[in-house]
């Protein structure tokens, strides 16, 4: 009986191990420095903002207790609903590429030719162009682009490479693609939030890989860029992080091999892959990002160490950071979002707007 505890707790011992060493990946801890200088400025949350947030505490105690199905089914009619809720200027055109759903997103002043690929949030398992529509159209309105929002495949329907190749099969499509028809773009910036920022930078990394011609720029709203769970702020900002908080503190204050075993049974790729990790792979010869994200959130330091590695590998990344707000507060109609897009607009004037430019109507 002693022998087999023994060989038992040895076999444990090793795969407790083995899980570490495969999937934990190489330590990042040498770009928590430098640390980003607040872009926003404000001693508290804006009237608008504290309104947003406790509309959010509001919805999160009236969420019925569900099956992990039907929970997820409403989170999506959910997220779709508050998305649509909000009122655009921009047209909407529904469209499908190469067999995915997808819409144009367009403001009136919009180029046809200057082309945004947009790739939506919601953990990889929820949102859509409905949900976001808020953020494109704010976008196609101060790049003066046209914006290509993609329905890309969700898991767990799916598993999290399908939503990968759609991301890389947009990318291609949209180089040749406008609502016109077929012509080439002028301009292309690639752009998503939080887990769609996490599949705009592994896009980038993979079109320069490909030798496709890069983007003019980026722009990721708090991104996730470490599936393997290291970012300090995981653990510091889970108190001040409302959004993510309760749905993925749980998950990263578990055992370290807990945490890395389930990133890779829900992704069913390895956590240090640069696939779902941007921060693990090569760096250098990527186009110009702005990252932006909150001193509050559980993401901060997962844009701090990208935007430092990017920089210390000869590519240009800014990391801009707001306090007090909560995960992509740029989804929301407040002052302290008017200041993240006006500092979207400055980052891409700078990069973009020395091409010709026509209106679409």
């Amino acid at each position: 009986m002693l022998v087999t505890l023994i060989v038992v707790a040895l076999f444990m011992g090793l795969l407790w191990l083995g899980v570490l060493l495969v999937f934990q990946g190489d330590d990042h801890r040498r770009y928590d420095l430098p640390r980003p200088v607040a872009k926003g400025k404000r001693d508290c949350e804006s009237t608008e903002l504290k309104a947003v947030i406790q509309r959010m505490l509001d919805d999160r105690a009236a969420t019925p207790k569900l099956s992990r199905n039907r929970l997820l089914e409403l989170l999506r009619t959910q997220m779709d609903d508050s998305g649509a809720a909000f009122e655009v200027s921009s047209k909407i055109r529904a469209i499908v590429v190469d067999g995915m759903k997808a819409e144009w997103v367009m403001a009136a002043n919009a180029d046809p030719n200057r082309r945004i690929l947009y790739i939506h949030g919601g953990a990889y398992m929820m949102g859509s162009p409905k949900s976001h529509r808020l953020i494109t159209s704010r976008l196609s309105e101060i790049a003066n682009a046209v914006v290509l929002a993609i329905d890309y495949r969700l898991m767990p329907e799916n598993r999290r490479m399908a939503g990968i190749n759609d991301c890389r099969d947009a990318y291609r499509w949209v180089l040749e693609n406008g609502p016109d028809g077929r012509s080439d773009a002028d301009v292309l910036i690639v752009a998503g939030d939080s887990a769609g920022g996490n599949l705009a930078l592994s896009t980038i990394a993979w079109a320069r890989d490909t030798q496709l011609r890069s983007a003019d720029a980026v722009v990721a709203f708090s991104p996730q860029t470490d599936q393997t769970l290291a970012s300090p702020s995981l653990h510091s900002n889970i108190d001040t992080d409302i959004m993510l908080g309760i749905s993925f503190g749980p998950m990263v204050n578990t055992r370290k091999v807990i945490a890395l075993s389930s990133s890779f049974l829900m992704n069913r790729i390895n956590p240090s892959n640069a696939l779902v990790s941007p921060l693990f792979g090569d760096l250098s010869g990527l186009p110009p990002i702005l990252v932006q994200a909150s001193e509050a959130e559980m993401l901060l330091d997962d844009a701090v160490r990208y935007v430092n590695k990017a920089n210390a590998q000869g590519s240009t990344a800014i990391i801009q950071t707001w306090p007090f707000t909560p995960h992509v507060w740029q989804a929301f109609q407040t002052p302290e979002a008017d200041e993240a897009f006006a500092a979207v607009e400055e980052f891409l004037s700078a990069r973009t707007m020395n091409l010709p430019s026509k209106t679409y109507d």
